[in-house]
């Protein structure tokens, strides 16, 4: 019942539109500053590797650890300019309504990112409202960038179902 409001309604599409302006401003500015500050994230993942998320029993997470050791820090440079541009583009995708779902999903993706490596945050939040986004589907960004999208692969998709030498 609540799958069918967020993906079919137009209430739901004007309360996501709030959800996505919310999410997307945090995100384009958050991006933005990193962009305009210069960003390193080496710092970062030297304390996620030397302070793993510990249970009772460990590390927790120590295959994420391995791969902060063995692949983010020592590529740090890489990560210096896909977490801020990735922020970025993120938070614009949302604004705009365009590629939503793929802005949520990379959101949310760079949201597990920072909780796996002991960032507690707002992060998950910012997974609840990306799981709203995510699961409306196009109704998300219907009010949006989306919308002309959607109606462009339409128009082309009813094209391509007719039988040859119809068009």
């Amino acid at each position: 019942m609540i799958v069918r409001f967020l993906r079919e309604s137009t209430v739901a599409s004007w309360l996501l539109l709030i959800l996505r302006l919310y999410w997307g401003y945090s995100w384009l500015i958050s991006g933005w500053g990193k962009i305009a500050d210069g960003f390193d994230a080496s710092g970062f993942l030297k304390g996620a590797v030397a302070n793993p998320v510990q249970g009772t029993n460990g590390v927790v997470y120590g295959w994420w650890t391995s791969f902060l050791e063995r692949f983010a820090l020592p590529n740090a440079g890489l990560f210096n300019v896909m977490i801020p541009w990735g922020e970025f583009l993120v938070g614009l995708g949302l604004i705009l309504g365009c590629l939503t779902t793929a802005a949520a999903f990379f959101g949310i993706l760079m949201n597990f990112s920072f909780l796996l490596s002991g960032t507690i945050s707002h992060n998950p939040t910012d997974i609840l409202m990306g799981m709203f986004i995510l699961v409306a589907g196009y109704n998300a960004g219907r009010i949006g960038l989306d919308y002309f999208i959607g109606r462009y692969f339409k128009r082309d998709t009813a094209l391509e179902r007719r039988p040859i030498g119809e068009h």
